[in-house]
């Protein structure tokens, strides 16, 4: 695919988050069993409260993959001082399984946001062997890039991103009427 028309690229992931990149091991992300993420879907907050089954591919069990799921654009899209915060973090993850046979390193915490239209990402690194990777001191102000470095995790393998916006809550009672 060109790289004017990637939706990582016209989505600002790629540039806000990631380098340029060449995906090469697939990555499925569902929520409830109903809700595939695809690039730029949008998905209500009420759909993420569960954190999602993530297939990851791959041609062999003895490689691992990390998962990062970061939200670029907290707490707000005009003012994103928290970029990024870390929703999730999974590491050691065999190829051709999925997260929950890899090790959480930080639990998922559901994206809430407050204002604005704001980008989720989940992104795909591959291991060059099991590793211990341990728990940022924080979620607020990850860095994608510099915790790749870190890890010698280079470039990812995968990428994919929706959108999430603040979920209006009607006030209504079990009647239908007003409060």
């Amino acid at each position: 695919m060109p790289r004017s028309l990637d939706p990582l690229v016209i989505g600002r992931v790629i540039g806000d988050v990631l380098d340029p990149f060449t995906c090469c091991v697939s990555m499925r992300i569902i929520y409830n069993n109903s809700h595939e993420v695809i690039n730029c879907c949008e998905l209500k907050p009420s759909q993420i409260i569960n954190q999602p089954r993530v297939e990851v591919g791959g041609d062999d069990l003895r490689n691992c993959y990390t998962l990062v799921m970061v939200d670029p654009d907290a707490p707000s899209p005009g003012n994103p001082n928290q970029r990024e915060y870390l929703h999730w973090l999974v590491a050691n993850i065999p190829g051709t399984t999925g997260a929950n046979f890899g090790e959480e390193v930080v639990g998922y915490e559901s994206p809430r946001p407050m204002s604005g239209i704001h980008r989720i990402v989940f992104i795909l690194f591959r291991q060059t062997g099991r590793q211990t990777i341990y728990a940022p001191g924080w979620r607020q102000n990850f860095n994608t890039r510099d915790f790749s470095e870190l890890y010698n995790l280079g470039l990812p393998v995968a990428a994919t991103y929706f959108n999430c916006k603040r979920q209006n809550v009607s006030a209504r009672d079990g009647t239908g009427r007003a409060r």
